[in-house]
């Protein structure tokens, strides 16, 4: 939306914050493509094209079998959030929006601009933008600090390149865990104050959304699903490159690039997961050439996994006999 100043013959003044704005969004990326960058001239572009020539029928099916279950396990936690905080979601619609996600995330920069469009549509849909804007930050949010448990569980399990960090790392998740639970309780209880009214109500929506008792269990459960199938795909992606190691010498560096894959600098997908993937491999006695490969198999399975998201956005563009299929 445009501004104009109304005192005197002053000119309009969008142009600067959009061009802003604009610059801001080419920043991520930029910084992506400088990580691909960098990679290709490490290694070269040998490890990306033979993960690619790898891929097989098996491991294709095993992606799209593996994202049926991820992705209903998305919509699940989705769905459960939403009622939370008071907006109906249904599971079929849910479903289809978070395919849609999943397919927009992998072939945009950014890798999130697919759950910004099912953020905004459905609640567009369920006529109150900013509820539904909300109930996906905090499935999201509730997503990666389980994963995050997880991750830091399983790595102080097996023998990985950060394991002498994990104590550091534990000390300073207790810190910013006891900080918020000390930041929840100093909450206002009253005050108009802008920072006042977000702050009750993002302990409104954690408390209902998140926390519930219908609701915190399914969450639970349904995070760990979740990133028990990405972990397997990437674990059927190294396998696919040819990564031959043990098990047990595989889950962590597969579990370190897939935690990279939080860092919102990639294009399509490739990025920080590629680059993260490369140190681990190199760290653990493998070659910095297999993570990558690793990595892009893993892309390219991803991609095959969320191609029903391409006949959502099909369908959504066709005639609809009922608008808002949310409500």
């Amino acid at each position: 939306m445009s501004h104009v100043a109304v005192a005197g013959p002053v000119p309009a003044v969008t142009p600067a914050p959009r061009r802003a704005r604009t610059g801001r969004a080419w920043v991520r990326p930029l910084l992506g493509l400088a990580v691909l960058a960098a990679l290709v001239a490490s290694v070269g572009t040998g490890p990306f094209l033979a993960g690619l020539r790898l891929i097989d029928a098996p491991a294709l099916a095993a992606a799209l079998g593996i994202g049926v279950v991820t992705t209903v396990c998305c919509a699940w936690r989705w769905s459960l959030v939403a009622g939370g905080l008071g907006v109906r979601l249904p599971m079929r619609a849910a479903v289809a929006h978070c395919y849609r996600a999943v397919f927009l995330n992998s072939t945009l920069p950014g890798g999130v601009l697919g759950d910004v469009h099912r953020a905004v549509r459905h609640g567009r849909d369920a006529g109150d933008v900013a509820r539904g804007v909300r109930a996906v930050v905090w499935e999201r949010t509730a997503g990666q600090v389980v994963q995050v448990v997880i991750a830091v569980a399983l790595l102080a399990a097996f023998p990985s390149p950060v394991r002498r960090y994990l104590p550091a790392l534990a000390a300073v998740l207790a810190v910013v865990a006891l900080a918020l639970v000390l930041a929840a309780r100093a909450v206002p209880r009253s005050g108009a104050s802008r920072f006042a009214r977000a702050a009750r109500t993002a302990l409104a929506d954690v408390r209902s959304g998140v926390l519930g008792r219908r609701t915190w269990a399914g969450v639970v459960i349904a995070s760990t699903v979740v990133f028990a199938g990405h972990l397997a795909t990437f674990v059927v992606a190294a396998r696919t490159a040819g990564a031959d190691a043990p098990l047990s010498h595989l889950l962590p560096l597969t579990l370190l690039a897939l935690l990279a894959m939080a860092v919102p600098l990639n294009v399509g997908g490739f990025g920080p997961r590629e680059g993260v993937a490369a140190w681990a491999f190199a760290s653990a006695g493998l070659t910095a050439a297999q993570g990558v490969a690793t990595g892009t198999v893993y892309g390219a399975l991803v991609l095959v996994a969320s191609l029903p998201g391409a006949a959502v956005l099909l369908a959504r563009r066709m005639p609809r006999r009922e608008p808002g299929n949310c409500r």
